[in-house]
Order: structure tokens, then sequence, then C-alpha cells
């Protein structure tokens, strides 16, 4: 009688037991929230290591006035980088994915074997050959600078992306654009494209959100405090000789909203995309 109600959709110790490690889970993430969340509302006097997990007595807003005044350049500086490069980076990834899926040509595998490669090359190890072809071509310290880089390094994954979504798009309706005398742009502007929203979705959200949380290049390439995105200005926060802990975990928050509200507002899209994309590789 027990194991039939449980497969019935009834009481189950397996979905009990389920729910409880999902909620053991939750809890062991948001951890760090609730402590950037509560140091953030605290004042500087009232911050101790020894009492970090204690709710403030009171509330201080002040914190986050504070980090907004230090980041709110930066965060225009984020934007400016990360919205151009988000499209520009997934309108590339599209075509390529397009080519690689629906017009097969001798060497199309190895090529993008070549290009997924671009994913296992570390950041470090391009550092210097970047800052140099950058300055030769007079974009080092400039935000287009940033712009370039993330751009190509991130070709490789959302061309993967596409390339399997596309693969799910049956062949025949390219055949039909071809036999109706539409060319290799017609094909994709106007049978390819429209299918593309989940994809687009996918790779939108991927690469807006590694842009924006990237710090690495961010410090390299800017070499000047007025264009610095804001994973830099956040680091800069940190003083010499002490650190506002409060306002340092207030910045970090204002800095996680806008990825937050990506995924709040699209993330059962994002969900669905990489579901439509991975029936076929």
């Amino acid at each position: 009688m027990t194991t039939r109600a449980g497969r019935g959709g009834g009481f189950s110790y397996r979905r009990v037991l389920a729910y409880a490690l999902m909620i053991v889970f939750a809890i062991f993430f948001l951890l760090p929230v609730y402590l950037l969340v509560i140091t953030g509302l605290k004042s500087f006097q009232n911050v101790d290591v020894g009492q970090m997990w204690q709710w403030p007595t009171s509330l201080n807003f002040g914190s986050f006035g504070a980090a907004w005044i230090d980041l709110r350049d930066s965060f225009h500086n984020s934007f400016e980088l990360t919205i151009p490069a988000t499209i520009v980076s997934c309108i590339l990834g599209s075509m390529n994915g397009y080519v690689l899926s629906k017009w097969r040509f001798r060497g199309s595998d190895t090529l993008f074997t070549a290009i997924l490669f671009g994913m296992f090359i570390p950041y470090q190890s391009v550092l210097i050959p970047l800052v140099v072809f950058l300055r030769n071509i007079h974009l080092y310290g400039s935000i287009p600078g940033l712009i370039l880089t993330n751009v190509v390094y991130g070709i490789p994954i959302v061309t993967l992306i596409f390339r399997n979504y596309y693969a799910t798009v049956p062949s025949d309706l390219v055949e039909a654009g071809k036999v109706d005398g539409a060319g290799f742009f017609g094909i994709y502007r106007y049978v390819i494209l429209p299918l593309s929203a989940p994809g687009f979705v996918v790779t939108a959200i991927w690469q807006f959100t590694s842009i924006w949380n990237e710090f690495l290049f961010a410090l390299v390439i800017t070499n000047a405090p007025e264009v610095r995105p804001v994973t830099v200005a956040l680091q800069n926060i940190a003083g010499s000789q002490f650190t506002e802990w409060n306002v340092q975990m207030a910045g970090a928050l204002l800095v996680a909203v806008p990825t937050l509200l990506v995924y709040i507002f699209l993330g059962r899209y994002f969900l669905r995309g990489m579901l439509a994309g991975s029936l076929k590789g």
C-alpha cells in the first residue's frame, strides 16, 4: 500500500528526502547572500568579524549610498561594455552556428573543433600578446578594446550553443528556401532567424553574465578610473589602510543586481533554450 501511494503521487519518503536535500543546498548557497545583506545593513562601527552572522541591531542604509557614489560611473562603463559585446557576440555566434550546422563544407568539423579550442585557452596566457595587439590598433585602455576582447572570447561558447540549437531545425526548411531562390543570407534572415529566439535568449544571458562579472581583462586592459568597469571599481573600494566591509558588501550587492534581474525575468527562457538545443549535438 505504501509503495502504490508513493508511485501514485501520494506520500513518498524519497520525495520528502529530495525536498529536504534541496532545502539544505538552497540554504548553503544562500548563506553568502545573507552575509552580504546583513553586513551591508550595518554601520562601520557595528561590523565585527566575531559577530558577522548576527542581525544588525539597527538598519543602516548609508552603506549602499556610499557604495553607489563610488560605483555609479563604473556602472555606466559596464553597461557600455556589456550590451554591445553581448549583441555582437550573439550575432556572430548565430551566423557561425548557422554555417556549421546547415552549410556543411570540407573541413567544417575541423574548423568547429578549432573554434571550440578557444574555450580552453586560459586568460592569463594571452594577456601580454593581447595588450600588445590592442596597443597596435590603438584600443588599449578603452571600452572598445574591452568589447573586442570579450566578443572574441565569447565566440566559441555562443557558436557551440547556436550550432547545437540549429541542428534541431529541420534541414527541409533550408532546402525549401533554396528552392524558392533564397541565398545564404536570405535563408538566414527569413528561415533561421525567426526560429532563433530561444538560442538568442540563452547566449544573451550567458554572455551578459560572463562579461558583466569579468575582472581580469577589465583590470589589465583599462588603465584609467574613468573607463574601468564596475567589477574593478568594486575591488578598488577596499582601502590600503583599512576596509569598510559594510560598504564593500553593499557594493557587491549593487553589482549583482543587474545579473540577478536578468535571471529573474529570463531564467525560465534560459532553461527552455538550453533544453531546445540539447536534443542533437
